[in-house]
């Protein structure tokens, strides 16, 4: 049989709501109990020696899996250790140097407990995460982290919604604060996350990106727009750099400035000379600068390309819009 349908004028919209408000009350209560402990937690696992274990079954074990992650992305070395496989020989790969967070709304979870034993000869420092004070789990590690709701979301007070969310509330203040104990940077964000837009926009330099030695196009002052353009033409860029003898930029000469030049009747292509069109003090950037810069130069001068120029005003390098779109920058 099919299963059967609410009734049409059923208000999931309220329902909905409701959830929402549950929980933010699930949430506050949490939040208000934020104290020693959670300090205290914060500053073992920022003496620690090891990583963090975390720890859990079921909807628990969901939670720890998450907060494994973002501690991990976040400058605190961790892990996800399932209970049921940690007693039969996944708990080798926790060594006497490591924290264990442990999550159990009761705190009577038989896969947690059976660990304890093992957990307490070798010396590890164990953070309890329940709902319950009193509970076997909170009692047996060394510090516990209330996180004990007023209600569950459910209306059968079955399912864990509350309980869940302000477990991963409290896993996110501790990644949170110890990010800001250590002062975690951007940088060090990019650097676990090399694959993702934030890493590319954190990570991508220049030089990374641009086209230098024989691929920059570049000509003399003396040289005629028709040269400049089969240096255009050759490298592909949509532009030519101007430069002296020494390699200084002088101006740039884009498509743009040729379009103009096309429209000017007292402009001869063969005769006249690129430093008579050109622009001067064109908008470059340095080598060292990062590819997300050179995106937003582009964007707030509405520019295709861009020179890269050193110290000494020597042109290095150049690119233009395509190259970041290759390089997935924007």
């Amino acid at each position: 049989m099919p299963p059967a349908l609410p009734a049409s004028d059923f208000d999931f919209a309220t329902s909905g709501r409701r959830v929402f408000a549950v929980e933010r009350d699930g949430l506050a209560a949490v939040a208000a109990r934020i104290d020693g402990a959670f300090s205290s937690a914060c500053k073992a696992i920022l003496g620690g020696r090891g990583r963090v274990v975390c720890t859990g079954m079921g909807k628990s074990g969901h939670v720890a899996r998450k907060i494994a992650a973002t501690l991990a992305s976040t400058g605190t070395p961790a892990f996800y250790m399932h209970p049921g496989e940690a007693a039969h020989g996944d708990l080798g790969m926790v060594t006497d140097a490591d924290i264990v967070l442990a999550l159990s709304y009761s705190g009577e979870s038989d896969e947690l407990l059976l660990l304890l034993p093992a957990l307490r000869r070798q010396g590890n420092f164990v953070i309890a995460m329940t709902g319950r004070g009193l509970s076997t789990l909170a009692r047996e590690a060394d510090l516990h982290l209330d996180v004990s709701v007023p209600a569950e979301a459910c209306p059968l007070a079955l399912a864990p919604t509350s309980s869940t969310t302000a477990a991963l509330a409290m896993g996110d203040a501790l990644a949170v604060a110890l990010l800001e104990a250590r002062g975690f940077t951007a940088d060090d964000f990019a650097r676990s996350h090399p694959a993702g837009a934030l890493g590319r926009r954190l990570l991508l330099h220049i030089t990374d990106v641009m086209h230098a030695g024989d691929e920059v196009p570049r000509i003399g002052p003396g040289a005629s727009i028709s040269e400049a353009l089969v240096e255009m033409s050759r490298k592909r860029l949509g532009m030519t750099a101007v430069v002296d003898d020494a390699g200084r930029l002088l101006g740039l000469y884009t498509d743009g400035d040729l379009r103009r030049s096309l429209d000017d009747a007292a402009v001869d292509l063969r005769t006249t000379r690129i430093d008579a069109v050109m622009t001067r003090a064109p908008r470059t950037i340095d080598a060292d600068a990062l590819a997300v810069e050179a995106a937003q130069l582009m964007e707030a001068h509405k520019i295709n390309a861009l020179l890269v120029v050193d110290g000494d005003g020597r042109v290095v390098g150049a690119l233009n819009i395509h190259d970041l779109l290759r390089a997935r920058v924007v």
